[in-house]
């Protein structure tokens, strides 16, 4: 395992993070504990979870494994999602989030976290409210670093710009989605990161999935047919037929489709670590054998040609390079 900084804080975080999604949904405490003595095994000392997953059962049973080795770990959380019936119980208002917070660290066992991101843009709050109310969190020292997820470039360079001109404590970090068959991250989002110096944490490497081929079998159950919301992102044709591309390129060269889609989301240059994550022990070790896998540039670049390279910002289509 290699280990590299997570944007311009000096800790260190190693190349794969954890994702504890799964945790208290598709896995029960049983699993959960067996993919974090794994993880723990290989040397990631990074794990990612949210307050809404499973509805706080991730951050609760994180909470538990982490027990005992909590100095040594790098926690990073989220809010955002409602948390309750009350209208005001979501977004990213200074009222919301100081309250997220404070049930986040209960589950989690802990006096703070490491990293705590804004899971999603919030229209109805303005971004000086959000970030002062980062500012705030990171003074009680309840949080050590802010970041965002599924914000849009411009939209955290405002963040930036909010907290530069303040003299806050700036993000230190980044959760984009990123994979194969999802490579907007590239045109903006990716270059905004390096030129900041902020870290980068991809969730969804192999797409849901999609990128393990097992859909390929019209009848395979899984998260792309049972969740509308995975069926949408992942539901256009031209998708599957990248995916079962990608299954044959990697099977001609005798790579797990898994392993091989983790290495090409964590080879490119401003990715940090991507974020993996499965079911059970068994499922995880594909995502984890992806550190078996030397990914040169020209191996990188035959794997994105399989895909659609997205137009560039400016869209001249004539002056566009791969990264």
């Amino acid at each position: 395992m290699n280990y590299r900084l997570l944007g311009r804080t000096g800790v260190q975080v190693s190349q794969l993070c954890y994702g504890t999604m799964s945790f208290g949904g598709d896995a029960d405490e049983a699993a959960a504990a067996e993919m974090f003595k794994a993880a723990r095994d290989i040397g990631i000392n990074f794990f990612d979870t949210a307050d809404q997953y499973s509805k706080g059962r991730s951050e609760e049973i994180l909470g538990k494994l982490a027990r005992g080795a909590r100095e040594d770990l790098v926690i990073a959380t989220k809010c955002f999602n409602a948390t309750g019936p009350d209208l005001n119980a979501k977004g990213n208002s200074r009222r919301h989030l100081t309250r997220a917070l404070e049930a986040s660290l209960k589950r989690l066992q802990t006096d703070r976290v490491e990293i705590l991101y804004l899971h999603m843009h919030d229209p109805l709050t303005p971004v000086d409210e959000a970030m002062r109310a980062l500012e705030d969190m990171v003074r009680f020292g309840k949080v050590l670093y802010p970041a965002l997820s599924n914000w849009a470039a411009w939209q955290i360079q405002q963040a930036i710009g909010v907290q530069e001109a303040n003299g806050w404590a700036r993000l230190q970090a980044i959760q984009p989605m990123y994979n194969l068959v999802k490579r907007q991250a590239e045109v903006e989002i990716l270059p905004m990161a390096a030129a900041n110096g902020v870290a980068v944490f991809p969730y969804s490497p192999a797409a849901a999935g999609l990128l393990s081929g097992k859909y390929a079998d019209k009848s395979t159950q899984g998260r792309l047919v049972a969740n509308k919301n995975y069926a949408n992102r992942y539901g256009e044709p031209w998708m599957h037929d990248v995916a079962e591309r990608f299954v044959a390129f990697c099977k001609q060269r005798g790579m797990h489709p898994v392993s091989a889609a983790v290495a090409w989301v964590a080879a490119h240059p401003a990715v940090t670590a991507p974020i993996i994550g499965a079911r059970n022990v068994q499922q995880l070790q594909a995502s984890l054998d992806s550190l078996k896998i030397e990914m040169s540039r020209a191996l990188w670049n035959e794997m994105a040609a399989l895909s659609r390279t997205p137009p560039p910002a400016t869209d001249r289509l004539e002056e566009q390079k791969r990264p």
